[in-house]
């Protein structure tokens, strides 16, 4: 199948458009959520595991959508699957703000983890058939630059409310309004056919996910989606006691990633997917480092080093599969975003019992205060640090074996 019948009746960029908005979306949902973590824990009484297993429901919904998604996506459509996610979205932003407790913020917060999920499932492939070589890699670096864009917009208007004294529900109807534009987008519009013709039937998409390379990727994207999301989530309440605006960090580090992604392309074209993840490895773990044990101005330096590691991970890993395995289709984006996903969830409660228990031992070395807080979330970060440390060995591996087939295919060639 060619590019050219594969899109000619389609608006590539009226879809990339509505695709950012969506993402926008996602990325509304989870800084501004973080924003309000405070608000919530002290008006609803939450515990720090209360507040991670809310958080989990956001990345168990999205794993779950992503999954069904990808093994959908060809037979249904992605219209289909965005117009659910319309209405996931629409209803989880409802019941968050009407729920007032812990079990409804649980089901609400489910509900917009499906939305973001099917926002993934959707556009990723979209992207992928839509446009050809170092092209899509750009394109879809700069879908991918919309999540920490919004994150970056989101933080500053939660900061900006809450100062203004603006209650944690009218921060939620801030969502709405990306979700409203990008259904307006997407409404009545074709998507574009499969480029490579197994990627289209679920027997390829299979055969290419049980494949040695797509298990080495699947399991790097565990430890990605972590270093990633791990300190992104709890950042407000980690280092609130730290000297440094929690917020205007969350929003430097959202602002430098955007900023990246949107190179994001050029930085493929010269290093590869596999140097580029290798280089964010190494600049990630730092980042983490640094916040585990700086205060102040100098935690907006470990902001900047944070940012710049975790800003390629995402979009590579997922334009890793569709430029090096592209026979895994939908399904296999679907899935690699999946996992990333589902083990983030999962580990959202255990980073909130890290919390607890690093604030029972901070106090027992006799620690209080505003210093209590500070030592206790610092010792969370440094825990942390293992998940990009560990990523520089498994992408100095990916390296050396995409380097060693890449010459094997130059040989036979």
């Amino acid at each position: 199948m060619t590019s050219s019948t594969a899109t000619s009746n389609v608006n590539a960029n009226r879809l990339f458009y509505a695709s950012c908005f969506a993402l926008i979306t996602t990325a509304f949902s989870f800084s501004i959520r973080a924003g309000i973590l405070p608000q919530l824990s002290e008006e609803l009484s939450l515990t720090g595991e209360q507040l991670g297993f809310i958080n989990s429901m956001w990345f168990l919904g999205f794993p779950l959508a992503m999954i069904v998604g990808g093994l959908i996506y060809h037979k249904v459509g992605g219209k289909a699957i965005m117009q659910f996610a319309f209405f996931a979205h629409a209803l989880g932003i409802v019941l968050t703000i009407y729920s007032g407790s812990y079990i409804g913020l649980l089901i609400s917060t489910l509900f917009i983890g499906l939305g973001n999920g099917c926002t993934e499932a959707a556009c990723n492939p979209m992207i992928a058939d839509a446009y050809q070589g170092s092209r899509m890699s750009k394109m879809l670096n700069r879908f991918h630059m919309w999540f920490p864009g919004g994150i970056a917009i989101g933080s500053l208007l939660s900061k900006f409310m809450t100062d203004g004294g603006l209650s944690w529900q009218t921060q939620i109807w801030i969502i709405l309004v990306p979700t409203i534009i990008y259904a307006f987008l997407f409404f009545g519009q074709s998507w574009p056919k499969a480029k490579v013709e197994e990627a289209a039937t679920l027997s390829g998409n299979f055969k290419s996910i049980f494949s040695p390379l797509f298990l080495f990727i699947a399991f790097c994207m565990t430890l990605t989606a972590i270093s990633e999301f791990g300190p992104n989530q709890w950042v407000g309440l980690i280092l609130d006691k730290s000297g440094a605006n929690p917020m205007i960090i969350l929003a430097l580090t959202a602002g430098l990633m955007a900023i990246t992604r949107y190179f994001g392309g050029d930085f493929v074209k010269k290093f590869d997917q596999s140097g580029v993840l290798l280089g964010s490895a190494i600049l990630a773990t730092i980042g983490v480092y640094l916040f585990s044990t700086q205060t102040g101005a100098m935690a907006y330096l470990a902001a900047i080093f944070f940012a710049f590691g975790i800003a390629l991970f995402w979009p590579n890993m997922i334009g890793f599969v569709a430029d090096k395995i592209p026979k895994s289709g939908a399904l296999g984006m679907s899935i690699i975003g999946a996992i990333g996903m589902f083990m983030t969830g999962a580990v959202q409660p255990v980073i909130g019992g890290w919390i607890d228990s690093d604030l029972a031992k901070a106090a027992s070395e006799g620690y209080t205060g505003d210093e209590l807080e500070l030592v206790a979330g610092q010792m969370t970060l440094e825990k942390l640090t293992l998940f990009p440390g560990a990523l520089i060995i498994l992408f100095t591996i990916l390296y050396f074996w995409m380097k060693n087939r890449k010459s094997g295919e130059v040989a036979t060639a």
